[in-house]
């Protein structure tokens, strides 16, 4: 597993300014203008990272024809390539200049602004708060992590039982859509993802409004019925975490902070340091010969 933290972050910040110049930096700029669910995807990639066995940077191993790795997960498939190339070539260029000295786990940590224990698309509130609890969160950092689907898309097969709903035994006719959606947005999702079982790379964008800003519009979002799998408009319905959508709606200053302080504490989840791990080389392979990641 790769050794994390080596640097104090302002110096990490420094050493990543030095090495990659303005040409990368304005070439970057120019990537996420054309390609906007690039910074989606390092943040989700992140947060499976992170959230699973702690930073470690394990997910970004690549599996081999000898050694199965965390991207076999059924919930991991589904992770952007843009994402671990995004990681891949800020590796490269530190590597150039300082081999061995910063981690994989600070790239990825840096670059985000067998199957594990993740949420699932269909999760219940209860659940989730159950397993942020478990890895020392709080129902309101729940939420302020949640406000990251902000940014990047999802598949329609993870909300088409919200979308496509159908009568069951022979009886009544169910409701076209979930009862909590948006009428007209649920009739777009239904009108985008008609052939997603024909083909399952179609995605929308989770959030309609402003899909390519970082902001607190997915919060407001969720007070419309806009909200778009079925674990984010339970943050809504839910009177647990009802109050702090609100708060967020309202305050996009307060989101901004409280998800700034969160993401920071997820990044420092089971960080191993020193002779616990290893500042790989290459972010998609281990430095020796690679031992398989479980049976």
């Amino acid at each position: 597993m790769d050794t994390h933290r080596r640097l104090r972050t302002p110096a990490l910040f420094l050493l990543l300014l030095l090495v990659v110049d303005a040409a990368a930096v304005a070439e970057a700029k120019l990537k996420q203008l054309s390609h906007p669910t690039t910074a989606a995807g390092v943040l989700r990639v992140f947060f499976h990272d992170c959230f699973v066995s702690g930073c470690d940077a394990s997910v970004l191993v690549a599996p081999s024809s000898f050694a199965r790795s965390e991207r076999d997960a059924t919930q991991s498939r589904s992770l952007p390539g843009d994402a671990f190339e995004a990681v891949t070539r800020a590796k490269t260029a530190l590597e150039l200049e300082c081999p061995g000295v910063v981690a994989c786990a600070d790239v990825l940590a840096i670059a985000a602004p067998p199957d594990a224990e993740l949420p699932l698309a269909n999760s219940t509130v209860a659940r989730l708060i159950a397993m942020f609890a478990a890895k020392g969160f709080t129902a309101q950092e729940l939420v302020a992590l949640s406000g990251a689907h902000t940014l990047g898309f999802a598949h329609c097969s993870e909300f088409a039982d919200l979308i496509f709903r159908r009568t069951k035994g022979g009886g009544a006719a169910a409701p076209p859509h979930d009862p909590t959606m948006n009428p007209s947005y649920a009739k777009g999702l239904q009108d985008a993802c008609r052939n997603y079982q024909r083909d399952p790379t179609i995605a929308v964008f989770n959030d309609v409004m402003t899909p390519g800003k970082f902001d607190n519009m997915y919060f407001v979002n969720l007070q419309r019925g806009l909200g778009l799998l079925s674990t984010d408009q339970a943050l809504w319905t839910d009177p647990r975490t009802r109050p702090i959508v609100q708060r967020y709606a309202a305050n996009q200053t307060a989101f901004f902070a409280d998800f700034a302080r969160t993401i920071v504490k997820l990044g420092v989840q089971g960080v191993r340091m020193g002779r616990d791990g290893e500042v790989r080389r290459r972010c998609d392979m281990f430095n020796g010969n690679p031992a398989p990641l479980g049976p």
